[in-house]
């Protein structure tokens, strides 16, 4: 069944399923792996009276959710503005943040919502771990934010963890810390994009790291994943999701100027599709060459000979672009040691080849 389902998702959908809108790359944090680089604010971002314009175009396509994010996207004065817009329009909204601007007030207002997901990141269980990644104080600050939800009465907020080589041995007290705040837990994988490209070696976690990752989820199936770790898949039983690539077929991202890419993990010239302020979002997912050609690939040559293809279906494209690969390539971290190394050991960025992507 998952097999089937992924061969009709891989032709893509006539809207995606899982949208990601950067609103800033503002940001007043300088986390050590941040996917986007953020911290001074784009110039060119799209304004209320784009964004009202952009959320209208979901609507019509019948997009019914969208993840904000940023940078910090709560750093918009208009912040409220644009969420309140799209649940207006019958569009949920999932937003993460790092907590800084969820103030009494702020959580309050969220909790009168009825379609609103927040996350807070955290990236240890401890203040130590936290903080020597995103930043000082950060720990305090996020915890500060889960406590003004849960006054205000804001039902099952998440907390978002990027697994790393400091905190996967912690897990089980980071899930603890959730559950005191009445939060759940989502880990989403590392990928060495944005800052992340000059953290990947040091943060990325190890073989048997990762391994353990695996059996730790599978013993705990109530925590979100979002498809991040498909790759480890071939290690047994599938874990929960799609176990595919799912970079403009059902997935993409708009950047706070209205650029489209293939997928938040991979905002590069060579996987910008277009931009909503030349052609509308629709035009876009529709009809844009590079999104054609992903949607019309076989996947990965060099991994259709392996006896696990169908549980990782290749692995993670922004993975293998970031570390100097191509499409075509197997997944560097690779469970079935077809990697072309272990990437914890191997990181060396080097200027980035054109893709192909095979057909």
């Amino acid at each position: 069944m998952a097999s089937a389902l992924n061969d009709i998702l891989s032709k893509g959908l006539s809207s995606p399923i899982c949208l990601t809108w950067e609103l800033t790359y503002g940001c007043n944090l300088s986390c050590s792996h941040c996917l986007s680089d953020s911290g001074p604010k784009a110039p060119g971002e799209l304004d209320t009276n784009q964004a009202k314009s952009l959320i209208d175009q979901f609507q019509e396509m019948s997009i019914f959710y969208i993840n904000i994010g940023g940078g910090e996207p709560m750093m918009r004065r208009d912040f409220f503005e644009i969420i309140e817009y799209a649940q207006n329009s019958n569009i949920g909204v999932k937003f993460s943040t790092n907590g800084y601007y969820l103030t009494p007030a702020a959580a309050k207002r969220l909790a009168t919502m009825n379609y609103v997901d927040v996350q807070i990141s955290l990236d240890g269980h401890t203040s130590e771990v936290n903080d020597a990644i995103r930043g000082r104080g950060s720990f305090d600050k996020a915890l500060e934010a889960l406590s003004n939800l849960s006054d205000a009465g804001f039902l099952n907020p998440k907390i978002s963890v990027v697994a790393t080589a400091y905190n996967v041995d912690h897990l089980d007290e980071i899930l603890a810390l959730a559950n005191s705040f009445g939060a759940g837990l989502r880990l989403t994988r590392l990928r060495p994009s944005g800052r992340g490209t000059q953290s990947y070696k040091e943060l990325n976690p190890s073989t048997t790291q990762q391994q353990k990752l695996y059996g730790w989820l599978m013993n705990h199936r109530e925590v979100l994943t979002g498809d991040s770790f498909f790759h480890l898949s071939p290690l047994g039983d599938p874990l929960e999701g799609l176990n595919m690539c799912g970079a403009g077929k059902v997935v993409c991202l708009i950047d706070p100027i209205g650029d489209v890419y293939a997928c938040p993990f991979t905002i590069h010239p060579d996987f910008k599709a277009g931009s909503i302020k030349e052609n509308s979002f629709q035009a876009i997912w529709s009809d844009a060459p590079l999104f054609s050609s992903l949607r019309s690939s076989n996947g990965p040559s060099s991994c259709q000979s392996c006896s696990a293809y169908s549980q990782c279906n290749g692995g993670c494209m922004a993975t293998k672009f970031h570390t100097g690969g191509q499409i075509d390539d197997p997944d560097p971290d690779c469970v079935m040691g077809n990697g072309q190394a272990p990437t914890s050991n191997r990181i060396s960025i080097r200027p980035r080849q054109k893709i192909t992507i095979n057909s």
